[in-house]
């Protein structure tokens, strides 16, 4: 079994998503289904292969964030994984949002 290569912890989260692949100008949908500081897993059909460079675009709770990436995983018909690459402060505040609620959710901490 291949040993657990994050950083940090990922989170169940729900949200809209924008992949738009370097090599296209327009973006396919996709959703989020798992979040982290340093990526997500994005469900879709016919995802990108490893390695691809994508531009993601997340929308969720009113909130918008946007990031390079390159796909770390792939699995046809299912999704991929993405790891974030230079993200801009503004967006790393967002996903820090997200991420502080989503662990609030996960480990029953509300209100």
């Amino acid at each position: 079994m291949e040993k657990e290569r994050r950083r940090t912890p990922r989170y169940p989260f729900t949200a809209s998503a924008e992949v738009v692949p370097d090599s296209a100008r327009s973006g396919i949908p996709a959703q989020v289904t798992e979040l982290s500081l340093y990526g997500c897993f994005l469900e879709m059909v016919d995802p990108l292969e490893e390695g691809a460079k994508a531009k993601i675009k997340i929308y969720a709770e009113g909130r918008f964030f946007e990031a390079r990436a390159t796909v770390v995983s792939s699995r046809p018909n299912q999704g991929m994984g993405v790891s974030f690459q230079n993200v801009y402060p503004h967006y790393r505040t967002v996903l820090r949002v997200w991420l502080l609620e989503a662990a609030h959710t996960k480990f029953g901490k509300r209100g």
